[in-house]
């Protein structure tokens, strides 16, 4: 059949050889190079585009049919496939690969279709046949180089890991990021990124699945060039018409880091340090990306079988489960209502304390034209030495990018700026009479169309806008800290709420790179509701005598990012005892004792340097426990099952609007083990009824704090666990 598909062929070059120049059927010209412009005549394909220069010179683009982005599909492999066998019969003087999308390269494998295959079995299978398509494509022998720019993660990371070169916009982000789902590299990203740049820095990037910017992945060996975008393609023909060798230093790295010795004695190593960071029962996948290396011997045939088998079985842990889950959870909140725009060019912020100061920064770090308003100067001083050190790191030496970010940024003593403002943040302290006479004063002097919006942590709304002029213009945007670290914004709603005002308000909260959490503007809302009875049993359980380390470590070993000792120091216990009044008789709950006396005795943690533990240089210092010191045998349950019921009760009470949303705000929002996939999804798996049960003994031994909340009753707890 191959011979009568390739008989055409020659048929219908013989009946073209007078036509010197020809257009294709998408409008490419091409001059000299018939019989490859020929060899795609007839063809086409869905989400490929193929043209032929003058020179002959091949060029692949990817181009996903109904998608702003090639997240790629096995209909995208197969066509490839088709294309690869046509070159190799063909063999033109050199290969281009590179995007059509205007968003970039790929952003890797589609996850949906690996979804099915996981749920098919035939994880493996599939796998292979990607593997099949780029070992093709990499063994072709005419020059094959991929011109990236955008994003290019995963499978088109590994794509471009398949061509001889690589070429990178300035504009490129180029990572293997498949530890995130519970996976690692599947495609042969194992198998060649650390012959090409060393074992050292690939482990490093597939351990964390950090990305390279366009410059590092030029300092490492990744990409050959990096070029601005509108030059592309042409650096890539360069490259194809004269062919550079990789430096020598180079190869010989990629060779005697991966030598066999070698990995043998670099593996434990490199062991230890990941089991320093997580643990292997809760996050298999950077350990196998370790041994995948350590047993890969010299030939590519040998590594790529690994690398299969290894995806193939990770795809059946929880861990991968839950988070992929969880990538399907991000996507959610990123996805807007309607199409609504922002429309909001000029952001005033109320208050230059920590949060007020670091909201302004941020939002003129992301384009918007800034002002900063307090009471005196010396609070707006300190908020604009901080924005200046936060562009500095984030702009990377790009000082011309750092300087716009801080012209955006201004002070605004007298609030002048609000009249002009399409939206007023007030951060001030946690008090309902301060913040309402803010809001006398500055909602008269509002645009018609301009968005008040309130970053408190734990008030009612309800309570908050009862003196509005425009209540439907009010809401609350409630970041958390660091702001310029954490990506969840809570958008607070209430009864009078206008439903645009809410659009806009969550499309300015994707504008910031943010990711928008609608919840009702009950006492606490959704993620300190659920955390501060996990942060308020801690400091009860230390002033009982459990060793702050020893509570630390507990809340670690379960999954949480950050014990909760070092949790309240870091986010203050002036602040756990201003959020605890307002939320203990909504929630039936008392302060631990000790609390109120750290705080007037000015140990308010980190920012003091002294809370439940001593700061030094930003660090805490956490003392020795004591040899032969026993925990509380339920001193699990004691920290996470308060967490695990405010969680039942938020989702009873409608806080948010279904289940997921909840999992996905509580995982965003405090760090909860992303692992386990959130607390809803943990309760699925471990069992309602038995988690409630643990509940009920905890109150008979505790009190009543334990008591379960509302909600255990809710049949979707009892749901399978799903992805």
């Amino acid at each position: 059949m191959l011979q009568a598909v390739f008989s055409h062929v020659r048929k219908a070059s013989r009946a073209h050889a007078a036509i010197s120049h020809c257009i294709d059927p998408r409008g490419i010209v091409m001059g000299h190079s018939v019989r490859a412009v020929i060899m795609f005549e007839g063809l086409r394909f869905k989400h490929w585009k193929t043209s032929v220069d003058d020179g002959g010179i091949v060029t692949l683009a990817m181009d996903r049919a109904d998608s702003p982005v090639n997240a790629i599909s096995r209909a995208m492999l197969d066509e490839l496939d088709a294309i690869v066998e046509r070159l190799e019969i063909e063999n033109p003087p050199g290969v281009i690969v590179h995007s059509s999308k205007p968003s970039g390269f790929a952003v890797g494998a589609d996850i949906h279709e690996f979804v099915q295959y996981a749920a098919a079995g035939s994880v493996r299978e599939n796998i292979e046949h990607g593997q099949h398509v780029f070992d093709r494509l990499a063994r072709l022998p005419c020059p094959t180089i991929a011109a990236i720019h955008g994003h290019c993660l995963g499978g088109g990371t590994e794509l471009a890991l398949a061509c001889r070169g690589r070429v990178a916009a300035t504009d490129a982000h180029i990572g293997l990021p498949e530890v995130m789902l519970g996976i690692h590299p599947g495609w042969g990203g194992t198998a060649r990124l650390p012959r090409l740049i060393g074992a050292p820095a690939a482990l490093q990037a597939m351990l964390t699945g950090k990305p390279f910017s366009a410059g590092k992945a030029h300092a490492a060996g990744l990409v050959d060039r990096v070029v601005p975008t509108d030059q592309l393609l042409a650096a890539a023909r360069q490259l194809i018409v004269h062919p550079r060798s990789r430096p020598l230093a180079r190869r010989l790295r990629g060779w005697a880091t991966n030598w066999w010795p070698v990995r043998q004695a670099l593996a434990p190593a490199v062991r230890r340090q990941t089991a320093a960071k997580v643990r292997r029962q809760q996050y298999p996948a950077p350990f196998a990306v370790i041994d995948v290396w350590r047993r890969g011997g010299r030939h590519v045939n040998h590594r790529l079988k690994l690398e299969a088998a290894s995806v193939a079985r990770l795809a059946t842990t929880p861990t991968a489960h839950n988070l992929i889950r969880v990538f399907f959870l991000r996507e959610r909140l990123l996805k807007l209502d309607g199409a609504v725009e922002h429309g909001i060019t000029r952001v005033h912020v109320v208050g230059a304390g920590t949060m007020g100061g670091d909201i302004a920064a941020w939002s003129a770090w992301k384009g918007f034209k800034v002002t900063l308003q307090d009471r005196e100067m010396r609070f707006i001083e300190p908020a604009l030495l901080r924005a200046q050190t936060l562009y500095a790191k984030k702009a990377h030496g790009d000082t011309a990018r750092a300087d716009a970010a801080g012209n955006r940024l201004a002070a605004d003593l007298e609030g002048k700026a609000v009249a002009r403002a399409d939206l007023v943040i007030e951060a001030i302290y946690e008090n309902t009479e301060a913040k309402q006479a803010v809001y006398a004063q500055v909602e008269p002097q509002l645009p018609a169309t301009a968005i008040l919006a309130t970053n408190t942590s734990s008030i009612a709304l309800d309570m908050l806008d009862e003196k509005l002029a425009r209540p439907q213009h009010f809401i609350g945007l409630h970041f958390f800290n660091p702001v310029a670290q954490m990506p969840l914004v809570e958008v607070v709603r209430h009864d009078g709420l206008d439903a645009t005002t809410q659009q806009r308000a969550r499309a300015f909260c994707k504008a910031l790179g943010k990711l928008p959490l609608v919840v009702t503007g009950t006492p606490g809302f959704l993620v300190n509701r659920i955390l501060m009875p996990y942060l308020l049993e801690a400091i009860r359980l230390h002033h009982e005598g459990v060793p702050g380390p020893v509570l630390d470590k507990t809340a670690k070993a379960f999954g949480m990012p950050m014990g909760p000792i070092e949790l309240a120091d870091t986010v203050g216990l002036d602040v756990c005892a201003s959020v605890g009044k307002e939320l203990a008789p909504f929630l039936g709950l008392e302060l631990p004792a000790g609390l109120d006396a750290l705080r007037d005795a000015g140990h308010r943690g980190k920012k003091d340097g002294q809370g439940l533990y001593t700061w030094v240089d930003g660090k805490p210092q956490k003392p020795p426990v004591e040899k032969g010191y026993n925990a509380p045998t339920n001193l699990e349950d004691r920290l996470i099952l308060p967490m695990l019921n405010e969680a039942v009760a938020c989702l009873h009470d409608g806080v948010v609007d279904d289940a997921d949303t909840l999992d996905a705000g509580v995982i965003f929002g405090t760090g909860f083990a992303p692992f386990r996939g959130g607390p809803i999804q943990y309760i699925r798996s471990a069992g309602a009824d038995a988690l409630k049960a643990r509940l009920e003994q905890l109150a008979q031994r505790h009190g009543s704090r334990f008591t379960p909340r509302p909600g255990w009753d809710n049949p979707t707890l009892r749901e399978p666990a799903a992805m």
